[in-house]
């Protein structure tokens, strides 16, 4: 299997950050927030989408 160096080390990373909060999800999301607030980007919230809806087709009833 081919292995993209990229993505290993931002597995790597992740790894490393999830084991020092024992992976818990909770703590890792708590940690990655602070992170963003202390951080001097701007970040933005977009809306959620809305789904798609695909028209109704009509069924062909001879086959």
């Amino acid at each position: 299997m081919w292995n993209d160096p990229i993505v290993d080390e931002v597995r790597k990373v992740r790894d490393t950050h999830a084991k020092k909060f024992n992976y818990d999800l909770q703590a890792i999301v708590a940690d990655l927030k602070k992170q963003q607030k202390a951080s001097k980007h701007k970040f933005i919230t977009l809306p959620p989408k809305q789904p798609t809806v695909l028209p109704k087709t009509k069924v062909d009833k001879n086959k």
